[in-house]
């Protein structure tokens, strides 16, 4: 009799159902022998710990021993958390939505013994309603047409898997233009909603790539319409709902189309994609809501993200007490009671009244009025939300998934240094060195190989495209940062294990998956962006950035080589591409900066933090200490300090500007970029 094999599995999602009385078996060879011993389907269950309708699916239905007993009649169950296995998750919600059906999670997928999906959606009620059938009802029909209707399986086998394999085989085309990115920035941008910001009805993703390339096309083509709509989006975002004004930190999306109300799990990766896109915003104009933003987001970050060693914990739940946002909201009565005789203000500008704004509680929030206060004004009130996040504290906290993913820390350090270094802020980039070593120590299974996922001491999965890729970038922000060399070669390192174990040496561009990785139903290569930034795309940067600093071609070859494969894609589906866009503009149009000088002069230093403050997206940055020089074929090689004071060299395809000694002047001519 099959029993319930969780137990002894690290993921924090995976241990969430270890006490259910379904059968749940861990993705694996075992399960799928299982399956064909029995000649029973496998019925797919793909989550992630801070997901509320997971949860919601689990009580109803998983922790049913009713319920439980059909699936364990009828099927082998297989639970697979979606975060430490993104390969699995890939094929089968591309599966679902090959069938019409819109994808999320819950995924419900039924398969084969050998794993080929047949039918699938994602949550079930435990009795029908809201036009989806009843979870036990859907259990019997596909038990009955896997019984009796092998034939029409077969059929739609067959078909599925077809769709499926051309995820390996990408639309390509003759590369990217400048001209193809403006294009698509202006397609884009008529589908922003002008006034509330963002794209779409509900529920509103803060879509932050698109917007990224909305951005830099506002820089490069001095486009105020498309500035605008980013900084509209962000301004709602940023005083909507979707923001903790308490504790920082921004949830994963919002059900309305206003921000106002989140669901309320907070992910590593959305905070990470924000703050990088809310520093270059405030770089272009100094606005205290985006500081203000980065600065607490950051707060949150070390105080309630960091672990032991310095990694990031994955995420943190929508749901305490088996409610979800019971953590985060707010009654009139109890802003009364925490804050006294200063309540009457502070409910007057979080939209704080008796009835609530959401199932009779308050999300805190400023959407009714969108300014800022004087300083005298925003210093009490963040007194307020102090007092208000020391009484929170006493609360039944949500869960917390502590999983590291090297993917998700990748993003999250290069938006600290990044941060750091536009901030001026060392404790930031020290934040982000800390978890860049613990990946690069913790996660790395010998030769520079890393694990996709840890957690309790131990490395889980073989690490897929995305977590090389964002952690080569990281490397790069870190490098730009410190101006440590360390960081260029660990870049350097893993870009070679992709080329050696990812790249597609037939047609080009990079697998998800290693060439040694567990063999799956398709091996897929794609460049659309999901939750988090899609690996071809940010290769794209980081191979551009290692052949401007390096001046080895053979970076640019192949960052031009995936380019080619995906730019047929393009022109079929804009949307879902902004990573492999914004990566195509730095390849083509790079602002080579160079600052010659004695590291850690006071010249140097300030000729650096002009550099740094200034929002230049293309920017890639070079600092030569005394001794150390450019490759032959960078056009600054050659160019040293100027009288014995630290001098900026502007580069721009082969030709660069003269020396800038003087920081005015430097900030004059950036000013122009």
């Amino acid at each position: 009799m099959r029993t319930n094999a969780l137990g002894s599995e690290t993921s924090p999602y995976l241990l969430q159902h270890r006490d259910n009385p379904v059968a749940w078996q861990p993705w694996g060879p075992a399960a799928l022998a299982m399956a064909k011993a029995e000649d029973k389907p496998i019925l797919l269950s793909i989550g992630y710990a801070a997901c509320h309708w997971c949860h919601v699916m689990a009580h109803e239905s998983f922790e049913d021993s009713a319920v439980a007993a059909l699936m364990n009649e009828l099927f082998v169950c297989i639970k697979v958390d979606r975060e430490e296995r993104p390969d699995l998750d890939t094929i089968y919600m591309q599966a679902l939505h090959a069938m019409g059906e819109q994808g999320g999670w819950p995924l419900t997928m039924f398969l084969t013994p050998d794993g080929e999906p047949f039918w699938g959606g994602t949550y079930f009620p435990p009795t029908a309603r809201w036009g989806r059938p009843a979870f036990s009802d859907v259990l019997r029909a596909i038990a009955a047409a896997y019984r009796d209707k092998r034939a029409q399986i077969a059929q739609s086998v067959t078909a599925l898997t077809a769709g499926l394999q051309r995820l390996g085989d990408p639309v390509g085309g003759t590369g990217v233009t400048l001209a193809t990115i403006d294009q698509a920035a202006r397609r884009l941008a008529q589908e922003v909603d002008r006034i509330d910001g963002g794209i779409g009805d509900a529920p509103k993703f803060p879509q932050v790539p698109v917007f990224q390339l909305l951005w830099r096309a506002s820089r490069r083509l001095h486009d105020d319409g498309l500035a605008d709509a980013v900084r509209l989006t962000l301004d709602h975002i940023c005083h909507g709902g979707i923001y903790d004004h308490v504790g920082g930190g921004f949830a994963r999306y919002s059900v309305d189309r206003h921000w106002l109300v989140p669901h309320f799990e907070k992910m590593l990766y959305d905070n990470a994609l924000l703050l990088e896109l809310l520093a270059s915003a405030w770089q272009a104009a100094g606005s205290a809501l985006y500081r203000a933003r980065v600065e607490e987001t950051i707060a949150w970050v070390a105080r309630e993200m960091r672990l032991p060693g310095g990694g990031f914990a994955s995420s943190l739940d929508a749901d305490s007490e088996h409610e979800e946002g019971k953590f985060y909201v707010w009654s009139e009565s109890a802003i009364d009671a925490a804050l006294g005789p200063r309540a009457q203000r502070f409910k007057a500008v979080y939209d704080v009244t008796a009835g609530g704004n959401w199932e009779g509680k308050t999300i805190l929030n400023r959407l009714h009025a969108m300014t800022l206060g004087d300083d005298a004004s925003e210093a009490e009130l963040a007194t307020d939300r102090a007092t208000l996040l020391a009484l929170r504290a006493g609360r039944v906290r949500p869960g917390c998934d502590d999983k590291v993913l090297a993917d998700w820390n990748g993003l999250m350090i290069a938006a600290l240094a990044q941060c750091g270094s536009a901030f001026a802020r060392a404790d930031w980039i020290a934040l982000a060195q800390g978890a860049f070593d613990f990946v690069s120590r913790e996660m790395d299974e010998g030769g520079g190989r890393l694990a996709h996922a840890w957690r309790a001491g131990k490395r889980a999965h073989r690490a897929v495209l995305d977590d090389y890729a964002n952690m080569a970038r990281a490397a790069l922000m870190l490098h730009e940062a410190t101006g440590e060399t360390r960081y260029l070669d660990n870049a350097r390192q893993w870009v070679a294990i992709c080329d050696a174990h990812y790249r597609d040496t037939e047609r080009g561009g990079y697998f998800f998956t290693a060439d040694d990785a567990e063999a799956l139903l398709v091996r897929t290569k794609q460049a659309y962006d999901q939750p988090n930034p899609a690996g071809n795309g940010t290769l794209v940067e980081v191979l551009a950035r290692l052949h401007y600093l390096t001046g080895e071609d053979h970076f640019r070859a192949r960052a031009e080589e995936i380019l080619a494969v995906f730019s047929g894609e393009v022109e079929r589906h804009l949307f879902g591409l902004g990573t492999l866009l914004n990566g195509a503009e730095l390849l083509a149009r790079a602002l080579q900066v160079v600052v010659a000088g004695k590291r850690g002069a006071p010249d140097t230093l300030a000729l650096l933090r002009v550099v740094r403050s200034r929002c230049l997206p293309t920017k890639i940055l070079a600092v030569l200490d005394e001794g150390t020089a450019l490759p032959a074929a960078h056009p600054a090689a050659g160019k040293t300090m100027v009288g014995g004071r630290a001098a900026v060299y502007l580069c721009e395809g082969p030709t660069c500007s003269l020396p800038l000694t003087d920081p005015e002047a430097l900030g004059a001519a950036l000013s122009t970029r």
